[in-house]
């Protein structure tokens, strides 16, 4: 998107840090396989597909413990609170929570494929094995038998398992087939488009995560890849792998012993299953106190706020019982800290808002920080909302008009500029009543300059236009009742960022963005242009909404 080069940095960072922590459990724990000498016997079946069965392993344990842990909402917005002490750059990257988990995600989904692959070799070499078709050392090795004196290697154990009966019949196999099954089904709805069209279907496959996990932390279990153990005598391969037929008859090349490995998996992944566990046990219940239907087709609603402590441009997880009992929807807060209600402006675009409107009873998960926490962090503020992406500079301007109400000393920002984008007039009418509001309270204080706001209607038709014409010299907006008449069309930001700059000639300025991500690549590049090299002069901060 053309963020700063600092965060650009950061990000860049956190992804070598994470790509290098992969290689080197990738690489360590290939070697370990490949040169320890615990595993020459089962090399020696198996070739290089052990080393590119485990490595993978230990790389997946790495990253699923990562999954869960961007998706952690309450935590990252613990977090944020706890770094408020620390620069808004580091902050920054909580914003990339999503980004981070489907980097993990594909890094999963790439490993899982390698693991698989090589397990199939594996699977075919242990078969082969079975039956003599290798050598005399290999034959031997899959005839040890499982009884008080000897340990098998071979988990095929019989000559009438087959690869495919080996997969179902095991616990490895069958879990990782779950696994599989279900890691496909969650990447494959993740897309964007089934994303956006049919949220229900990304949902509820989601939670096939349950599924995953549960599988993972068995899929050690069945102990599948085996390792020599220790014999008294020992038994040495380097010497003994040529005397096959004097294992147990000769000294010093007692009959080799085999067991599997310790199951790992659940160590690295109890404590992010742990943490996301709490998180849902945080959700709690509130009563829908009010609704209002505005002609703009968005539902607005007011919910009680007892014990619901939020700050500016947070959001919540609405869900209706009488819906759905899984289906849980992200809205920004549209109200200020300092009321004694929160609301959600809600637009109608489906069934699930439709049937809202008599659900009853709502759960509220949240709230969740985002981007907008930090508006008050700037000076100067410009603040970009498109469509119902107007919703978190609401509680914005709500909390600003309280505070300088009181005068209160925490407000740093000494200016802000507004944009919102709109296709339709209705849209306007549910905002038109604050803007007004604080439009008259910002003039009787004397501070008219405090806040500049400019619509933009980005779409009409010649009726609209004409009756626009007619009323021209009135001093309000026909559209609006704004003294700001509305703009047709969509803002020169090149104009935009020049006059900001202009009036704001040695200010840090923090753009923050709720719409397309067409508008958020737009921005964050007008952010790095007009940015000046001087560090005593203007620089501007892009900051995006990001659920």
């Amino acid at each position: 998107y053309g963020y700063s080069p600092v965060v650009i940095t950061y990000w860049l960072f956190i992804q070598v840090v994470w790509m290098a922590i992969n290689t080197f459990l990738f690489v360590w724990f290939y070697f370990l396989y490949d040169l320890g000498d615990r595993f020459i016997y089962t090399r020696h079946i198996l070739g290089s597909a052990l080393s590119w069965a485990r490595a993978p392993a230990a790389v997946l344990n790495f990253n699923c413990m990562l999954i869960l842990l961007p998706v952690c909402r309450n935590l990252l917005s613990l977090i944020r609170g706890s770094f408020m002490c620390c620069g808004r750059t580091i902050r920054k990257q909580l914003d990339k929570n999503i980004s981070f988990h489907k980097l993990v995600a594909y890094m999963i989904a790439l490993m899982t494929a390698v693991h698989i692959i090589a397990h199939l070799v594996n699977a075919e070499r242990y078969y082969n094995s079975r039956h003599g078709d290798y050598d005399e050392l290999s034959t031997a090795l899959s005839n040890l038998g499982d009884t008080a004196n000897t340990t098998y290697l071979n988990p095929i154990r019989s000559l009438s398992t087959t690869p495919i009966l080996l997969v179902f019949t095991s616990i490895a196999g069958l879990t990782g087939v779950v696994i599989t099954l279900a890691l496909i089904l969650m990447i494959t709805s993740s897309m964007e488009v089934i994303r956006r069209s049919y949220f229900e279907v990304f949902w509820f496959t989601h939670h096939l995560f349950i599924v995953f996990f549960a599988g993972l932390v068995f899929h050690g279990a069945g102990r599948i890849v085996r390792g020599q153990t220790a014999t008294d005598p020992p038994h040495d391969p380097k010497h003994c792998d040529d005397e096959v037929d004097e294992w147990g008859m000769e000294e010093n090349c007692p009959i080799p012993q085999f067991a599997g490995g310790f199951p790992q998996t659940w160590m690295w992944v109890i404590g992010p299953m742990v943490l996301y566990v709490c998180e849902r046990l945080l959700r709690f219940v509130r009563y829908l106190q009010s609704i209002v239907i505005r002609p703009s087709k968005v539902l607005e609603l007011q919910l009680m706020k007892n014990g619901f402590k939020m700050d500016v441009g947070q959001y919540v997880f609405l869900n209706c019982p009488s819906i759905s009992q899984l289906e849980w929807h992200p809205f920004t807060m549209t109200s200020a800290p300092e009321e004694d209600f929160f609301s959600v402006h809600i637009r109608s675009a489906g069934d699930w808002t439709q049937k809202l409107i008599t659900g009853g009873i709502l759960l509220v998960d949240g709230p969740f920080g985002t981007a907008s926490e930090d508006v008050f962090d700037y000076e100067v503020a410009m603040l970009v909302g498109a469509g119902i992406g107007v919703t978190p500079f609401a509680s914005v301007l709500k909390s600003i008009w309280y505070k300088s109400k009181e005068s209160n000393p925490k407000l740093s920002t000494r200016k802000i500029y507004f944009y919102w984008l709109c296709r339709e007039t209705h849209a306007f009418e549910w905002f038109a009543d604050l803007l007004q509001v604080l439009e008259r309270e910002m003039e009787e204080r004397g501070m008219g300059d405090f806040l500049t706001y400019k619509l933009f209607l980005t779409g009409w038709d010649q009726s609209q236009a004409t009756h626009v014409m007619v009323h021209a010299d009135k001093d309000t907006d026909v559209i609006t009742g704004l003294k700001q008449k509305t703009n047709y069309g969509r803002p020169n930001w090149d104009k935009e960022f020049e006059q900001v700059r202009a009036e704001n000639p040695t200010s840090v300025v923090g753009t923050f963005l709720c719409g397309p991500a067409a508008l958020a690549s737009v921005l964050a590049k007008k952010c790095v242009k007009y940015t000046d090299v001087d560090p005593r002069k203007t620089k501007f901060y892009f900051n995006q909404e990001n659920f």
